[in-house]
């Protein structure tokens, strides 16, 4: 999945063909909402100026040697300075500027903003006479910037035998996970009422978080473990994947760890759960969380010690074909009323964000197409500078906008929080009109389980069907569609 600017930045292991690039980006320009014509013929034209810029030659058949060797030399001093620009940050402001593809800030609106399951009453006419409105911009400012952000990084040692040693390009979507499922782990060791530390030293807790996500196999939840464990579904350094694969890859690599270690040194000491489809196979009718099947999970996962364990549950869903059904709309933004909210994996088509709260129509994310060095945190290291696993600035897009190939997520610590997580999906998907995103059942017979034992190995039980989503790197002309995920 790739923004704008990675249209024109391959990796230098595959090559490109420049010819289709301006009809590809006119195509995304139509696709998004409200863009006039004038941005239109703006978009045409610098993608037709980058497709230029970057093309490896051109035709001088009536120039003269020294022509020649002065147009080539300035075709490389462009694209020398293009594909710094491209790996640095600046596209970004370039792709804005043109596609209008994202909106900061907060918007006029006065209505409740929510923020992984908390409310924040808004005011913009401030100081208010009521202090909860008066405070509840900063203190929602100061709840999206401490959530952890995980961005493309760059320097890492080649994941497994590839030569990947950057997931830009190809990395959103399991950078996007890697946010879900470090809020859960913020939730479970700090709590949500946690807030990032301006000072130092800080928390012990909070920095063993970062250094589980660092870049390197040493790492346990590391972009190179996610993409091993997700082998079986297909995954692979270099290829775009898609919700439903990455969930499954996150349910594999707990499985792994948790035959390799003891449920006192678990490094996720959650169980995650994949809710499904219903007993007419796992892909059919609407997800269903069933009790008996969460139970399992955290039986397993505490390898029979205990009856219930922390857990995560990932629920992948397709609302739509090109865009998302309207009548989920209001059934996603309830979701984030939901104290056990960890919000969502999705965003535009090709783009994956980590999208953490709504108000009204709109959807706050965190984005994760920022090119960053690659950072090693030390365990121990609590003078570490952090500053690059946050963001202060607020993004925001129409959440009826985003790519209907998605994956909510939700965190239960306990077994009552479990049976209160149980109770709101219920009553939601009672008022669903006949459509819910998911229901909640006791028990269920499903007739293709996927087994949980070491799927790293074994791929036995797992339908064909569960290797959609993954789409391999390769030249343009080989895939007309590179840039949307693939229904689940």
């Amino acid at each position: 999945m790739k923004l704008f600017r990675d249209r024109f930045a391959a990796p230098e292991s595959s090559s490109r063909s420049s010819t289709n690039t301006p009809n590809t980006s006119s195509a995304s320009v139509c696709s998004e909402p409200g863009i006039i014509g004038s941005k239109l013929s703006k978009a045409s034209l610098l993608s037709t100026f980058l497709a230029y810029a970057f093309s490896s030659s051109g035709t001088y058949s009536e120039s003269s040697d020294f022509e020649k060797k002065e147009v080539r030399s300035r075709n490389i001093a462009w694209k020398t300075a293009l594909k710094r620009a491209v790996s640095s940050g600046s596209m970004r402001r370039v792709q804005e500027l043109v596609l209008g593809t994202s909106k900061t800030g907060i918007t006029n609106s006065t209505s409740v903003i929510w923020l992984l399951g908390v409310s924040y009453k808004i005011s913009q006419d401030e100081p208010s006479r009521d202090a909860a409105t008066s405070n509840g911009l900063a203190e929602f400012k100061l709840d999206f910037s401490s959530r952890i952000l995980f961005t493309y990084r760059k320097g890492f040692d080649a994941i497994g035998d590839s030569k990947f040693t950057s997931d830009v390009h190809w990395g959103c979507m399991l950078r996007s996970s890697q946010m879900l499922i470090a809020q859960a782990l913020l939730f479970h060791q700090l709590g949500r009422s946690w807030r990032k530390c301006l000072h130092k030293p800080i928390e012990q807790e909070y920095i063993e978080i970062l250094h589980l996500f660092g870049d390197s196999e040493a790492s346990t939840l590391s972009i190179h473990n996610l993409v091993q464990a997700g082998k079986v579904y297909g995954l692979a350094a270099g290829s775009w994947v898609g919700p439903y694969a990455v969930c499954r890859s996150w349910e594999s690599l707990v499985c792994h760890r948790r035959t390799e270690t003891d449920l006192e040194h678990q490094s996720l000491p959650m169980a995650v759960y994949v809710v499904s489809g219903d007993e007419d196979g796992e892909r059919g009718g609407a997800p269903v969380v069933c009790i008996e099947d969460a139970a399992r999970h955290c039986h397993e996962f505490s390898k029979g010690q205990t009856d219930w364990s922390p857990i995560v549950l990932l629920v992948p869903l397709v609302l739509g074909l090109e865009k998302v059904n309207p009548r989920y709309i209001s059934l996603l933004q309830a979701t984030f009323t939901f104290p056990q909210s960890l919000g969502i994996l999705g965003g535009k088509p090709g783009v994956s964000t980590y999208i953490v709260g709504v108000q009204e129509e709109n959807a706050f994310y965190l984005d994760p197409h920022e090119v960053q060095p690659v950072v090693n945190i030390s365990r121990n290291d609590l003078e570490a500078d952090t500053s690059s696993y946050h963001c202060n600035i607020i993004r925001h897009m129409p959440l009826d906008s985003i790519d209907p190939s998605l994956a909510i997520g939700f965190y239960c610590q306990d077994k009552d929080d479990f049976d209160d997580f149980c109770c709101r999906a219920s009553k939601l998907a009672d008022e669903s009109n006949g459509a819910p995103l998911f229901t909640v059942s006791q028990t269920r017979h499903l007739s293709n389980r996927v087994s949980h034992g070491d799927t790293m190995g074994n791929i036995s039980g797992v339908q064909e069907d569960d290797f959609f989503g993954v789409v391999p790197t390769g030249d343009a002309e080989d895939s007309v569609h590179e840039d949307d995920w693939q229904l689940l």
